[in-house]
């Protein structure tokens, strides 16, 4: 390793002189995505080019001072300022936008319509169409996104989107509709009332309905208005499958990047979705990755940028996400 960071030392401003290259270091040499246990010393570029672009002046050397070399895609290194939570246009994954009843999610990946192929908004339900179940009138096509979201400050002067289509949520209880049970409850009410008038014994009949994704996709009210850089991440590098022991990433709203190793798969889970409305979802992904509120939306990222999520849910000791591919079926969309 020393011989590297000596070429390095005596190279980084040659090298740091070449069209897009900006950054020089010394790691381990990537065969596609994966990572080999070949050292290298690496050359982060901007954007990479085709060799038939470039001149002889501008080409990344194979090998320094008999070394192997490799180059890195990073895109545009800046400081990370927190304005997550600020009117960004274009918008890009990462940031604060919502359903404008909704206070606040992220806006996770930019996808394409599998038949029209226009740029869309992801999201989940529960951000950008008000965690509907398509009967409840809690949203419909063509209600506002706002870019931030409504608890960030959003207003209509930050409509950035309306809402095209979304998978609708299965509450997993219902009131009681059979006749045996409502008896049964004006009889119990009888008696809970002599001892507490204001209050009713009532019966849930639970459906037994799993969710198995919680998403939804808006269409912006301008192509030009939104970016498909996930912010700290840059492109999606393709789609992936959730292991366990696998290492997952996510750039939100509330808590910026994060990671965390995946803890389960084939989960079922019951979601509280407010003081009165539980969810069960079927099929879903655990993992150990700090995510708060405002969170949910956020795309689940494994390395080399390869979707494997969408995060939706968690507590303060985990997060849930949806399988991606899932999710992409379900909408009619993809990457």
């Amino acid at each position: 390793m020393v011989n590297f960071l000596k070429a390095v030392e005596k190279a980084k401003w040659r090298l740091l002189g070449i069209k897009n290259v900006v950054g020089v270091g010394v790691g381990y040499k990537h065969v596609g995505l994966e990572r080999t246990e070949q050292k290298a010393i690496i050359i982060f570029v901007s954007k990479k080019e085709g060799a038939e672009t470039l001149s002889r002046e501008e080409l990344v050397p194979y090998k320094i001072n008999g070394l192997e070399t490799d180059v890195i895609e990073v895109g545009e290194i800046r400081f990370l300022e927190d304005d997550r939570k600020k009117h960004v246009r274009p918008a890009r994954p990462g940031l604060s936008l919502g359903h404008y009843r909704v206070t606040a999610g992220t806006f996770g990946a930019v996808v394409r319509d599998r038949t029209t192929g226009e740029p869309l908004i992801l999201s989940n339900n529960h951000i950008l169409a008000n965690a509907t179940d398509g009967k409840d009138g809690r949203s419909a096509p063509g209600d506002l996104i706002l870019q931030p979201g409504e608890y960030d400050g959003g207003t209509k002067n930050d409509r950035i989107a309306t809402l095209l289509r979304y998978i609708p949520i299965q509450k997993g209880e219902a009131p009681a509709t059979c006749p045996i049970a409502n008896g049964a409850s004006r009889i119990a009410n009888m008696f809970v009332h002599a001892i507490r008038p204001n209050y009713d014994l009532k019966f849930f009949k639970r459906e037994g309905v799993a969710n198995h994704v919680d998403c939804a996709v808006a269409r912006p009210l301008n192509p030009d208005m939104i970016n498909d850089d996930i912010i700290g991440f840059g492109k999606i590098q393709g789609v992936a499958e959730a292991k366990p022991g696998m290492k997952v990433f996510k750039s939100g709203r509330t808590t910026g990047i994060t990671s965390g190793v995946v803890t389960a798969i084939g989960t079922t889970m019951q979601v509280k979705m407010d003081d009165n409305n539980n969810a069960y979802f079927s099929n879903q992904v655990i993992c150990d990755m700090k995510s708060q509120g405002g969170d949910s939306g956020s795309l689940v990222l494994t390395e080399g940028n390869r979707a494997v999520g969408l995060l939706f849910a968690g507590s303060d000791r985990v997060t849930v996400f949806n399988h991606i591919q899932m999710v992409l079926d379900k909408l009619n969309v993809e990457f």
